[in-house]
C-alpha cells in the first residue's frame, strides 16, 4: 500500500491509521478500554501525535483536521509548548507515559477523557476551545498558571492524586475560565489552588471532595466568579478552604456540602475580606473546625444554628439580610469569637433596627455590654453590674423604676412602724408622712422637706441611711445608662 506523500516513514499500523484520518478528523479506535501496558497494537508514539498537531501533515478542503484517538497507549511525551496548533486534540481512555507538556502553546479544544496519565503542564495556555480532563485519573500535578481557557474547563469525574502531601493536585495562578469550570464528582487527594483565577462562567464542584486533611484543600484567594460558586450537593473538603478576598458575583454555595478542617485548631473555611452577593452556609453537618468571615460584605447570609462551628469569627463583617435561626440564636452566633469585639453586635443591632425590631436591637446592645463586662478589670466588672441589676445599662430605664418602687414600699412600711422623731419646733413641725419621708429619702435633692425635719431613731435609722445610698446609686445608674445609650462610643 503507498503512503501519503506527507506520511514519515517507519510508522506503525496503529499511527498509519491516526495519520490517514487525521486530514477528515475520523476516530481512530484501537479498543474501548484503557490499556493497562504497553500492548503492541496499541501503542502510539507521542512524537506522531506531535506533528499532527503542529501541521506536519496535510489537511483536506471541505473537512476539519483533528486528532482524534481512543484506546492508546502513548509512549514518549506529548508536548507542543510553545507552538500555534489548529485542530482539535481527542484522546479518550489512552494510556499517557508521560505528562503531556503544552505551556505557553496556544491551542484549540482539548479533551483528555477516562484517560490516565503522570500530570498535566498548561502554563500560559491559550486554548480557543475548553480543556477537559473529565473522567481521568492523573498522579501528579496539574499546573496551569496564567492559562486562558475561552471554551471552559472540565474536571468532571475525575482523580488526581498529588505526588506528596506537599505538593499541589491541582496549580494555578491568574487562571481565566469563560463558559465556567465544572469538576462535579470529581476526587481530588492534595491542595488545589486557584489563587487570583478568574471564572467567568461559574464554579461548579456539587458533589467533589477535596482531600488534604490539616493542610490547604482549596487556595482561591482573590478569585473572582461570575454567576454562581457551587461547593454543594455533596461537596466535600477535608483541609481547609481558603476564600479569602475573593469575591462573588452571585451565589456562593456550600448548601449540603461538608466542611472539614482535619484539624479542630485550623480553619474550615477561611472566608475573610469576601465580597459576596449570597452566601448560603448550610452543609449537611456541622462545620468541624473555625470559620471566619472577618471583614466580609456579604448581602444575604443563610445558615442555621445546627451547623455553626464552636469558633466562628465576624469582626467587620456587615450584610444586608439574615435567614436562618432566632434571636437566641443570633446572640451566640455573634459571640462566638474567643475574642470579644463590638462591631458584630453592633451590625446585627443595626440589622434588627433596620427590620423594625427596635426591641431586639436593644437587646443585642445590652448583650454586647453584658460581654464586654467579662473582659474588664474586678473594679469595672463590679460597677458594670450596678448598671445591669439598676437600668439594664440604660436599655432598660425602667428597672430603676422598678427598685425605686420596691424602696419606697420597704421605707413606708419601716417608717409606719417607727415614726422618726421630729427636730423643730411643734409650731414649726410639719405633718410626718411615711410614704412622702421616703420618698425623700430616696430623691437625691431635698424636695418635701420632710427629711429635715424628721430624725430617724433606733434600727430604722440605718433603713435611712440605706434609702439615700441607694437613692444616690439609681440616680447615678440611671444617668450613667442614658449617657452610655446616648453616646454609646
Amino acid at each position: 500500500m503507498s503512503r501519503p506523500p506527507s506520511e514519515p516513514p517507519g510508522l506503525s499500523a496503529a499511527e498509519r491509521r491516526l495519520w490517514a484520518a487525521f486530514p477528515t478528523g475520523a476516530r481512530v479506535v484501537l479498543g474501548d478500554d484503557r490499556p493497562a501496558g504497553p500492548l503492541p497494537e496499541r501503542i502510539v508514539r507521542a512524537e506522531v501525535i506531535n506533528r499532527l498537531l503542529l501541521g506536519a501533515a496535510e489537511t483536506r478542503s471541505g473537512a476539519v483536521a483533528a486528532v482524534r484517538l481512543r484506546g492508546a497507549y502513548v509512549t514518549g511525551r506529548l508536548d507542543v509548548s510553545g507552538g500555534t496548533v489548529e485542530h482539535e486534540l481527542r484522546l479518550e481512555r489512552c494510556r499517557l507515559v508521560e505528562e503531556p507538556r503544552f505551556a505557553n502553546a496556544r491551542t484549540r479544544q482539548l479533551r483528555f477523557g477516562d484517560c490516565r496519565m503522570p500530570g498535566f503542564d498548561g502554563g500560559g495556555l491559550q486554548a480557543d476551545g475548553y480543556l477537559s480532563l473529565s473522567g481521568s485519573e492523573i498522579e501528579g500535578e496539574v499546573r496551569l498558571p496564567r492559562a486562558q481557557l475561552l471554551g471552559g474547563f472540565r474536571m468532571n469525574g475525575t482523580r488526581i492524586t498529588a505526588s506528596a502531601p506537599d505538593k499541589w493536585a491541582l496549580f494555578s495562578g491568574g487562571l481565566v475560565v469563560d463558559v465556567g469550570m465544572f469538576a462535579q464528582h470529581a476526587h481530588i487527594t492534595g491542595g488545589v489552588r486557584l489563587v487570583g483565577a478568574k471564572m467567568n462562567g461559574g464554579l461548579f464542584m456539587q458533589g467533589t471532595t477535596l482531600s488534604n486533611p490539616g493542610r490547604i484543600a482549596l487556595d482561591a484567594q482573590n478569585m473572582v466568579v461570575e454567576n454562581t460558586a457551587e461547593f454543594s450537593a455533596g461537596f466535600h473538603a477535608v483541609g481547609t478552604v481558603r476564600l479569602r478576598s475573593a469575591r462573588f458575583n452571585g451565589i456562593l454555595s456550600f448548601s449540603k456540602g461538608l466542611l472539614d478542617s482535619g484539624d479542630p485548631a485550623r480553619m474550615a473555611l477561611h472566608a475573610s475580606h469576601m465580597v459576596c452577593d449570597e452566601l448560603l452556609l448550610w452543609p449537611a453537618e456541622k462545620i468541624k473546625g473555625r470559620v471566619s468571615l472577618s471583614f466580609s460584605r456579604i448581602d444575604l447570609i443563610m445558615d442555621h444554628p445546627s451547623i455553626w462551628p464552636d469558633e466562628l469569627y465576624l469582626n467587620g463583617t456587615t450584610y444586608q439580610t439574615l435567614r436562618g435561626g432566632e434571636f437566641k440564636d443570633r446572640l451566640s452566633w455573634v459571640s462566638r469569637d474567643p475574642e470579644f469585639h463590638l462591631q458584630p453586635y453592633e451590625q446585627l443591632a443595626a440589622w434588627y433596627h433596620g427590620i423594625g425590631h427596635d426591641d431586639l436591637a436593644r437587646k443585642v446592645q445590652l448583650a454586647k455590654l453584658r460581654a464586654r463586662r467579662r473582659k474588664a478589670s474586678p473594679i469595672n466588672r463590679a460597677w458594670n453590674l450596678v448598671l445591669d441589676w439598676t437600668v439594664g445599662y440604660g436599655y432598660r430605664p425602667w428597672l430603676a423604676f422598678a427598685w425605686f418602687a420596691v424602696l419606697l414600699a420597704v421605707g413606708t412600711v419601716v417608717f409606719s412602724l417607727d415614726h422618726p422623731k421630729g427636730i423643730k419646733q411643734p409650731a414649726e413641725q410639719p405633718h410626718f408622712h411615711a410614704l412622702v419621708y421616703s420618698l425623700d429619702l430616696l430623691i437625691p435633692i431635698d424636695t418635701f422637706g420632710q427629711q429635715q425635719a424628721f430624725d430617724p431613731q433606733n434600727w430604722s435609722r440605718w433603713v435611712a441611711y440605706a434609702l439615700i445610698a441607694t437613692g444616690w446609686v439609681l440616680a447615678t445608674a440611671l444617668i450613667a445608662g442614658v449617657t452610655r445609650v446616648l453616646r454609646p462610643n
